[in-house]
């Protein structure tokens, strides 16, 4: 590959029931990962992605880990095909929960290590949006001085804060369901379109601090390795550093704002004209934060067989 070539692994809302099915069918490397998910975590995994319900794939603790484990199933049929080398990588990048299988495709930690990370943090979040009524809304067309002062407007003592900077002029907050309930009032007398999300709680907020501090002490116990290959952080929209950095920052991103529009606009800006996105499964969100951020951005999506094959042919 003569373009610099970046892999861009999708976070939790990127769950589709049957998602990794054909993957799992076709190739022999992503059925082994599937079939090693079910044992490290001790249920069936796979058939919940496969058949779902879609209910109980949604949810924190099972998103996470299915996710995780159908991306890094995709990565290796696409690695099988030969679209895409370890050696031929400039760098890894993944939106918040993505960002731990980023951190193992650039060889930090194990698969088994990584999916047993996972399955702690979607557990640990799920628990803390449940002990804390809050939500998410997506808000399009501000930018981040408008957003932070509908935060403070909207917060009224309550917690309220900028949680994703997905791509100019979307920027989802993050908060307690009222003070979520006034955001979507405020954004419309201002003239701004704003979703709320359905979400079990409010992610990347200090609502999630009690799943960041069970998440420390996970983190502490598991030995990390220097990446192979760079990647990046969603805290600092920066590449990582050593191994004790890379615990905090993932510590502080349960908490802290993710900022993916910052890192793929660093990408582009270190690499025009020339860069190379590779998406992998499950969706295409990412490839359409891409587009929201330069039209013209090429990102290949190999979220299905179908999608795999059309690329070697």
């Amino acid at each position: 590959m003569s373009k610099p070539t970046y892999i861009l692994c999708p976070g939790q809302g990127a769950q589709v029931v049957a998602m990794g099915r054909d993957f799992y069918d076709a190739s022999p490397q992503a059925r082994e990962i599937f079939d090693a998910a079910n044992t490290i975590v001790g249920f069936d995994l796979k058939s919940l992605c496969f058949d779902g319900p879609q209910e109980r794939l949604n949810q924190t603790d099972i998103s996470q880990p299915a996710i995780y484990t159908t991306s890094i199933a995709s990565y290796h049929a696409c690695a099988a095909a030969g679209l895409v080398q370890p050696d031929e990588v400039t760098a890894y990048a993944g939106l918040s929960l993505g960002e731990y299988t980023a951190l193992h495709l650039a060889g930090v930690f194990s698969f088994e290590d990584g999916l047993k990370l996972v399955a702690a943090r979607g557990r640990y979040m799920q628990e803390a949006a449940t002990a804390n009524p809050s939500s998410m809304v997506a808000i399009m067309g501000a930018d981040e001085a408008k957003v932070d002062e509908l935060c403070a407007q909207a917060a009224q003592g309550q917690v309220l804060v900028p949680a994703n900077f997905n791509a100019p002029g979307q920027i989802v907050i993050s908060g307690t369901t009222q003070a979520c309930h006034r955001a979507l009032a405020l954004a419309e007398q201002q003239g701004l379109k704003a979703v709320a999300l359905q979400v079990a709680g409010a992610f990347h907020s200090p609502l999630m601090q009690a799943a960041a501090d069970r998440m420390r002490a996970e983190l502490g116990v598991v030995a990390f390795k220097t990446p192979t290959r760079p990647v990046y952080a969603n805290v600092t929209a920066q590449l990582h550093g050593d191994t004790s950095s890379i615990k905090e920052l993932l510590v502080q991103q349960i908490v802290a704002s993710v900022r993916w529009s910052q890192t793929m606009q660093g990408i582009i800006n270190q690499n025009q004209p020339d860069v190379r996105f590779i998406e992998l499964a499950p969706g295409r969100t990412l490839a359409g934060l891409a587009k929201r951020i330069n039209r013209r951005l090429p990102v290949e999506s190999f979220a299905t067989v179908e999608a795999l094959n059309s690329a070697k042919n």
